[in-house]
């Protein structure tokens, strides 16, 4: 089928619906992916945990050590706080998609169809692909978690115990992932919380132990509120973005869910408070009580947990004892982000396969609904983990990881900019707002600002990758370490257009774009909407962030 001569939705030729409303066709030589295939099992209480609490993990608890020696407090607080605005523009502008169209694969599919084939390619596959390496090193660091207590222990045994213990959660599928999620979320915000609450006695002096009595905001003084200028503000960046990765999943599982409609929006609506508690105030208090020129923060960029300033603040107050209660959250805390991972990459790479994207085998899904090739795949990368024994395992992550974190922001510009050019084809094709079942509580405006702000922290990690904080400038291998997503989403769309043979236009044409296929169908007399006035708009913004 040629670009040209794409299906379309008529009045002539009545869409087929099937069991959950959701319209069948074809958008743009892309076949649409019929949303029944997974199971439809997770629960509003799965996905509100998958919002809050899904991908906490060793970028908050570990990684943040690095950026706060590179950055100081407030560079941190200020980095957390620009990718964690960003996110929820991101998320909202998701939210309002992922109900109107619970498609698998999410937003590849909607940068395939708002956007254009080849982006939406390129952003499928860096997203994988991205997730794929991540898994073996959130093994490595659950392996890493228990040096804390035993270090006579080889890490490999522990790798191989944290493997088959995801792996096994694969054989309950999506809602085996669902339960795990939400009783391993619950134990970290409950972390988070409890580190809050100490971190506050802690620094108002509180604690007999800790010989440095009332700290208040002394390190921000002294070492300084910020570190390394410029250069180190821009490092936060990447490490921010690897932390907060994972937000958008609560999206990806829209085409799971049992009631999307209703479940969604609660969801997408608790990521306020995931960015202000779990991350920009534990952080806040951690610049509080920790310095930014300890020592033991350098070590903090290879998932050590005794670099962690988390465990840090608490063997700074003396604290026996409680050092080892909150590495084990970590622990856990990293075992959750690894059942993500598989999550995350197997549904993309079989919604690839279902949209002629990828290879046809991963579009195998067995009686229980689960991607079974697509599992095998990202368990096989899961090995990859024992490449710590080896002495240059270290350089090998470095390698991996540079996959990963820097993907984010193109993933998340991408769901910006399908939000708004899906509003600007919404408007040219007749349809009003009042027919959308959830809007975007910061509307096209949100999605705009969100982009911009996606296009600011990339270019802010373009210039701290070629002028890095210690050095060495303009060094290749450092530079392709830390921005290597960037030359690989190149790549990928230019490799599906010469696929393609460059066919179609650059871009979808707004009149062109699809908004029915794939559309859940509504009964708008079910739920009258709210009249909009300044009070409504209000409110409407107030639920948004609560």
């Amino acid at each position: 089928m040629e670009y040209d001569n794409k299906e379309k939705l008529s009045d002539e030729s009545p869409a087929k619906v099937d069991e959950y409303g959701v319209h069948e066709g074809k958008i743009h030589d892309v076949e649409a992916v019929p949303a029944n295939n997974l199971a439809r099992s997770l629960k509003g209480r799965h996905m509100q945990m998958i919002a809050i609490g899904g991908s906490i993990g060793a970028g908050l608890f570990v990684g943040s050590g690095n950026a706060l020696s590179n950055g100081g407090p407030a560079s941190v607080v200020i980095g957390y706080s620009f990718v964690g605005l960003l996110l929820l523009f991101t998320v909202q502008a998701l939210g309002e998609l992922a109900v109107l169209y619970p498609v698998n694969g999410a937003f590849f599919n909607y940068a395939v169809r708002f956007i254009d084939p080849a982006w939406g390619f390129a952003m499928g596959w860096d997203y994988a692909i991205g997730w794929l390496t991540v898994l073996p090193f959130e093994i490595s660091a659950a392996g890493l978690t228990i040096d804390f207590w035993r270090s006579d222990i080889n890490i490999g045994v522990w790798i191989a115990v944290f493997l088959t213990i995801l792996a096994a959660v694969q054989i309950f599928g999506v809602r085996g992932y669902g339960e795990v999620e939400f009783f391993l979320s619950f134990i970290k915000i409950l972390g988070v919380l409890g580190f809050i609450l100490f971190g506050i006695i802690v620094d108002c002096g509180g604690v007999k132990s800790d010989p440095r009595g009332y700290i208040g905001a002394k390190y921000w003084y002294d070492p300084g509120a910020f570190q390394n200028g410029f250069q180190g503000f821009c490092s936060v960046f990447v490490t921010a973005a690897f932390a907060f990765g994972g937000t958008e999943l609560v999206g990806l599982a829209a085409a799971e869910a049992a009631d999307p409609r209703k479940t969604l929006p609660r969801a997408t609506k608790q990521v306020f408070w995931r960015i202000s508690f779990f991350y920009v105030i534990s952080l806040l208090i951690v610049g509080l009580i920790v310095p930014s020129n300890n020592q033991d923060l350098l070590g903090a960029s290879n998932s050590n947990t005794k670099s962690s300033p988390f465990v840090l603040a608490i063997t700074l107050a003396n604290v026996n004892g409680l050092p080892s209660v909150f590495n084990a959250i970590i622990t856990i805390s990293v075992i959750s982000v690894a059942n993500s991972c598989t999550f995350a990459s197997t549904r993309t790479m079989q919604a690839l396969a279902m949209n002629g994207m990828g290879p046809s085998f991963l579009k195998y899904i067995d009686k229980k609904g689960r991607p079974l090739w697509c599992v095998i795949i990202q368990i096989a990368f899961g090995l990859l983990a024992f490449v710590n024994e080896a002495t240059t395992g270290a350089t090998v992550f470095d390698w991996l990881l540079s996959l990963s974190g820097l993907s984010y922001f193109f993933v998340w510009g991408s769901i910006c900019l399908s939000h708004i050019r899906f509003r600007h084809a919404w408007k040219a094709q007749g349809h009003t707002l009042a027919e959308l079942p959830y809007q975007a509580q910061f509307g096209i405006w949100g999605s705009y600002a969100g982009f911009i702000l996606n296009w600011l922290a990339l270019i802010a990690t373009f210039y701290v990758s070629l002028y890095p904080v210690g050095g060495p400038n303009l060094n290749p291998t450092y530079f392709f370490q830390e921005y290597l997503a960037g030359p690989l989403v190149i790549f990928l769309y230019l490799f599906w257009k010469c696929w393609t043979r460059f066919r179609g236009p650059l871009w979808v044409p707004i009149k062109d774009v699809d908004v029915l296929t794939g559309m859940r169908a509504l009964d708008l007399d079910d739920e009258p909407l709210e009249k909009s006035t300044y009070r409504s708009w209000m409110m409407g913004l107030f639920r948004g962030l609560f």
